[in-house]
């Protein structure tokens, strides 16, 4: 069981700012999942619900599993992330959900 649950009604995918973002977001705005890389490759950043509760290189393997996103994280990067071992992004009412997974296989990110 996932200690961090984000229940996606959206998803979008951008890039700025020489970076290629991908969020999922609830539908109060409130509650998030994010993922940020520089244009071309390198070092994913990832953070649920605040830049505060985020880490660059924090991600061990990604999965989807059902309708859900699993996100496992590396136990060294658990503090930033309220020592959480896994966030779930649930996808089942999520709009735009398959472009921004397209985009995170794209990212290369281990399990996709």
């Amino acid at each position: 069981m996932s200690e961090l649950v984000v229940k996606a009604a959206y998803a979008t995918v951008a890039t700025e700012e020489g970076a290629v973002f991908v969020g999922f977001v609830d539908g109060r705005e409130e509650n998030y999942a994010l993922f940020r890389q520089p244009v071309g490759g390198g070092a994913v950043w990832f953070e649920v619900n605040d830049e505060d509760f985020g880490a660059e290189d924090a991600i061990a393997a990604v999965a989807t599993q059902g309708t859900d996103l699993l996100v496992t994280l590396r136990p060294e990067k658990a503090g930033r992330f309220g020592y959480a071992s896994q966030v779930a992004v649930r996808l089942k009412t999520c709009d735009g959900a398959e472009a921004a997974l397209a985009q995170l296989q794209k990212m290369g990110l281990p399990g996709l």
